[in-house]
């Protein structure tokens, strides 16, 4: 190994990631932390990340949860289950998040809702003085994010994007290498997600709520509609009011990472072609099928995905690729490599992930809150937002079929149809924050 590659492949990541432990490891630690030094956390959104999130947590000895809260009782049940499992106190339940923030032991809360209710649980929780940790995309439009920027600087509290791979090692290691311009001027970068193990979603007829399930308080400023279980747990993500698709679920962890490296934020226009090409009659709205070009004026980015097809760019299903004149770098979640043009660079081998990176990620905002230093936060808000903002201009530019172009100074589109598309319509008595 050259001393020129030696200087990118750093143990210190492994050693880092080593003191990721199991879950069932710290099961009984919280008797050995002082009371002072507990964090008391809150979730909200048993099901999923939710759960991930809150399990990554508990991994900390200084972790209590003090209360859950969901709209499906069934899913309470069998969270307090779980917690009561690994010898931990049984937490306060809630079915409204709103009793929940008036908890005032709380001092983290956990978002890990769907995506349509991220603004008005995100502020309600910096109001009434709690620290978050949000599942991304951090908002379901321009309008919220936006929203939520604002109210992170007003209330001044510790908050982190859940954009994990921000703390995971290897991607940390690859966009290093890259910073040192080795692989010469880039102009095309890539980011895909190629999605083999989702199928069509069948329709259904409507039908009766759950027992357990306030399903108005799962709607909360959602459209009013009938109960439809493909709009429910999971697959609400592949319907416009409640989410964004693979745009902004995968779409928005992959696209940081081009962000990240090259340095930019804000891109002058997208364009974006697409459909349901898969799966034409199924009951998706969101398109399963998808191309975004982006124009930073000196690169363009790709985003691609498509349901029911595996294996996409460099025979990966997910990944990352920057393309310079000396080479390609190639990043997913399993390791990076670099791909020489014509041996102008010398290559990469695959550089293996090691770690977790949602228990860094965890323990990097756990140790921002401690030392109240959101200046280290590996995903802060400004993070976060950004990234969302690129993947709404995605979606608006597929949903409107124009090529769009954005006036950063005025938050908006050059064009109209474009800008009816930046801020929610909210329902059922709901209000958008302002901030």
């Amino acid at each position: 190994m050259t001393s020129t590659r030696r200087n990118f492949i750093k143990t210190s990541s492994v050693l880092a990631a080593g003191s990721v432990l199991p879950l069932e490891a710290f099961s009984g630690s919280m008797t050995k932390v002082a009371p002072s030094d507990k964090v008391r956390v809150a979730l909200i959104g048993g099901n999923s990340m939710g759960w991930s999130d809150l399990a990554s947590f508990l991994k900390n000895p200084e972790i209590e949860c003090v209360a859950l809260c969901d709209i499906d009782r069934n899913v309470l049940n069998r969270r307090t289950d779980d917690i009561v499992k690994l010898n931990r106190p049984k937490p306060k339940l809630y079915v409204d998040y709103r009793k929940m923030l008036e908890n005032k032991d709380i001092d983290v809360v956990i978002i890990g809702t769907p995506d349509h209710w991220h603004c008005l649980m995100f502020t309600n929780s910096l109001e009434t003085g709690k620290n978050v940790y949000v599942e991304k995309p951090i908002g379901n439009s321009i309008a919220e994010i936006n929203i939520m920027q604002k109210a992170v600087k007003k209330h001044g509290k510790i908050v982190q994007v859940g954009q994990w791979q921000r703390s995971q090692p290897h991607f940390v290691d690859a966009i290093n290498y890259l910073k040192t311009g080795m692989l010469g001027r880039i102009r095309v970068c890539k980011a895909w997600s190629y999605v083999d193990w989702k199928g069509a979603v069948p329709k259904v007829a409507d039908s009766p709520v759950p027992e357990g399930v306030d399903y108005n308080l799962w709607l909360g400023p959602a459209p009013l509609r009938p109960f439809n279980k493909n709009r429910f747990h999971f697959t609400w993500r592949w319907y416009w009011e409640y989410a964004g698709g693979l745009m902004t679920d995968w779409g928005v962890h992959l696209i940081d990472y081009i962000l990240y490296g090259m340095g930019k934020s804000i891109p002058t226009s997208v364009m974006a072609i697409g459909g349901k090409y898969a799966f034409p009659d199924d009951d998706m709205v969101t398109p399963d099928t998808m191309t975004a070009v982006y124009d930073f004026k000196d690169f363009t980015m790709v985003w691609e995905h498509t349901i029911g097809i595996g294996l996409g760019n460099w025979k990966r299903p997910h990944g990352m690729a920057y393309t310079g004149e000396n080479g390609t770098l190639v990043l997913d979640r399993n390791g990076w490599e670099v791909v020489p043009e014509k041996e102008k660079i010398e290559a990469v081998p695959v550089q293996k992930n090691v770690g977790v990176g949602l228990d860094l990620h965890v323990r990097n905002f756990l140790d921002c809150l401690k030392n109240n230093t959101p200046q280290k936060l590996n995903a802060g808000i400004d993070i976060g937002r950004n990234v969302a903002l690129v993947a709404q201009m995605g979606n608006i530019a597929y949903r409107t079929g124009e090529k769009v172009y954005w006036d950063d100074a005025k938050q908006s589109f050059k064009t109209s149809t474009a800008n009816k598309l930046i801020t929610p319509v909210y329902n059922n008595g709901y209000k958008l924050p302002k901030y």
